[in-house]
Order: C-alpha cells, then structure tokens, then sequence
C-alpha cells in the first residue's frame, strides 16, 4: 500500500541504522518529517543524509533512552520545532551475547532492560505527555518473537525484556485510546541486519542457518518490517489498539 504521511512528524528511536532507519527512511518518502533519535550522532547523520538525498525532511538528535530527562528533552524540542508530535515508533534496543541464565551477569541484565523495557517506558511516558492535549496520536513499540511469542535458550535478558513490551504496548493502549491515542507493537523474528548475525557470520552463513529454522525458509526482510509499522501508524488501522503483530516466518506460529 501507499501511504500518506503528509505534513505529519515522526519521531524514530534507534534510528541510526537497520528497522530504525528503514522505518524513518520509510515515513519521510512518505511525506512526514522524520526526526531520528539514537546513541550514535554519526549513524543518525548518516540517516540524515540517507533521507534528504531522497528528497525527504529529517533532523537528528542524538540520546539514550535510559535517561528520562534526555528522553523527555527530546520530545519536548521536537514539539518546539515542528509544533506537534503525530507519531512515534519506539525502536531502540539491543540483543546481548547469548549467555546461559548462570553465566548472566548482572550488568547485562541491567542494560539489557533499560534499553530494551525502561527505554519503551520513558518515550512512550513522554510521547503521550505531548499528544494527550491534542487528543490524537499513534505509537508503534518494537518487541521481538522471542518473549512472549516465543523463547529459546541463552537470551533470558532479551526475552523478559521484550516480554514486558508486549505486555506494556497492550497496557499502555487501554490506558490511552481514551486520550485519542492508538498503541501498538511488531515483533520481528530475524531480519537482514547486523543484529541477527551472529559472531564471524556472514550473511550467506546467515540465509543457510535460518533456512532450516524457518517455516518460510529464509530470513525476514527490513522492508517487511517496515511496512507493518506504517500500517499500524497510518489511519488504514484505526481499529486496531493494543495488539503485537508477530512477523517471523511462522517461526512462532
């Protein structure tokens, strides 16, 4: 489908490279204005540029959603210089070395959800701050097939965090449709980026792996991905409120 997100402002996390910059590449051609927020100032420039080589509008502003105070700054100066935020897609989060639960330190575990859950809860805090007086808005959270569609072995910090996602989005829709505002969740399984290769792997190595593991017989691609969240942030799903799109293949069918 095509999509029209004219005149409309987009806040990305984790946009500095694979879902995150594809979905903010995806609203910009889609006439949005795309403000990208990550750790990294040069990934974000380099989406930037990405953006405006297409002829798209995008800003970046570099944070780390485990800071409340940087994540609350970052919507407030989105409100003061585009006038409104209309949509925000919570992408940021990371997948650690898989590890047995025993072998889990605890400073992996902390990060791992204060990325991963924490990060969710302070931009979805402040995004909704912003878009209760206007009574509209939409929020697409990422979490993963692996939490509370499915589990595998090594990636305890991963899955609880991206379990407590799922569980947050469909909490935080109830709380807020009253206020005009639709929250909602995609959980990828493995897609083309960095992310779902594992050490020394290449990309070859990757397809062949997933081919045996995988009902549809390969890996998910970004553009896939993309698509649901510009769905589920477009007024073509104004019924849909609280529901996690699982996009993994079959994999957790």
């Amino acid at each position: 489908m095509t999509y029209d997100f004219a005149d409309r402002v987009v806040l990305v996390t984790g946009a500095g490279s694979g879902i995150g910059r594809a979905t903010a590449r995806a609203f910009a051609a889609a006439g949005a204005t795309a403000v990208v927020t990550g750790r990294s100032k040069e990934a974000l420039d380099e989406t930037v540029e990405v953006i405006r080589a297409a002829g798209g509008s995008a800003a970046a502003i570099a944070v780390d959603v485990t800071d409340e105070g940087q994540v609350e700054a970052l919507v407030e100066e989105v409100v003061r210089t585009h006038g409104r935020l209309d949509v925000a897609h919570n992408n940021a989060g990371v997948f650690p070395a898989p590890r047995p639960l025993g072998d889990l330190d605890t400073s992996t575990w902390e990060d791992t959800v204060a990325v991963n859950l924490t990060g969710v809860f302070h931009a979805l805090r402040a995004e909704v701050t912003v878009m209760r007086p206007r009574g509209h808005g939409v929020i697409v959270n990422t979490a993963s097939n692996i939490g509370a569609h499915g589990r595998r072995p090594g990636v305890a910090a991963y899955a609880a965090s991206k379990a407590a996602v799922s569980a947050l989005t469909a909490v935080a829709a109830l709380d807020h449709i009253g206020d005009g505002i639709r929250i909602n969740a995609v959980s990828p399984g493995a897609t083309a980026t960095q992310m779902s290769l594992r050490p020394g792997e290449t990309e070859e190595d990757r397809a062949q792996r997933l081919a045996a593991v995988v009902p549809i017989g390969r890996v998910g691609q970004v553009d896939e991905i993309v698509n649901a969240v510009l769905w589920l942030a477009s007024d073509e799903s104004s019924f849909v409120v609280g529901q996690d799109i699982v996009i993994d293949g079959g994999v957790t069918a």
